[in-house]
């Protein structure tokens, strides 16, 4: 066996016998998604008017903020995709602190392309275990401000693998996408 080869493999083992003791993480995601056709473009006016699924026409104006306004067409299909999410994530109390963070993004399409984009944003709290109850599967939490708040384990396992004052993040994101993409040729 090669060296590089050998690395591999003790590196899997290694991250084998971590597994057993790391700390819980998880995460819950609802994505919901609709799509329309294009029916008509008013370039003049921008708007366009389309059809759902369920056969129902309606106009909807594409104001400035859409680039390339120019590249959708009729027959062409619309797409918009809403997603919101919770993960959280369980840490020693070493490797952070207790906060609070926000993160935005907004995506557009590049020249030239169909028209698309998305605007997401995620909050993170960090918050502290303060207390572990094993008889009845559950965990109290305090969060940076000094709120608490107890908690049913979902899995009362986990609650083997926490100490008081590990840290919990906590990220909720929501996330809406909108793209147009070329008609399927019948």
């Amino acid at each position: 066996m090669t060296p590089r080869i050998i690395a591999v493999i003790i590196t899997l083992a290694l991250f084998a016998g971590c597994a057993a003791t790391q700390k819980p993480a998880g995460r819950m995601a609802d994505v919901t998604e609709a799509q329309a056709t294009v029916m008509a473009v008013d370039s003049q006016k921008r708007l366009l008017t389309l059809k759902d699924s369920g056969g129902e026409e309606m106009v909807v104006e594409a104001g400035d903020v859409v680039k390339n306004f120019d590249q959708i067409k009729a027959g062409d299909e619309v797409v918009i995709s809403y997603t919101s999410a919770v993960a959280w994530q369980v840490k020693s109390a070493s490797q952070g602190a207790p906060g609070i963070s926000t993160q935005e993004e907004v995506t557009r399409a590049q020249p030239g392309e169909k028209p698309a984009g998305s605007v997401g944003s995620s909050v993170t709290v960090t918050a502290t275990i303060t207390a572990i109850d094993m008889a009845n599967d559950t965990v109290t939490i305090t969060g940076p401000g000094g709120q608490s708040r107890t908690i049913k384990a979902r899995n009362p396992a986990n609650l083997r693998k926490v100490q008081v004052g590990d840290l919990v993040d906590i990220t909720y994101s929501e996330a809406l996408a909108v793209s147009v993409r070329p008609g399927s040729k019948k």
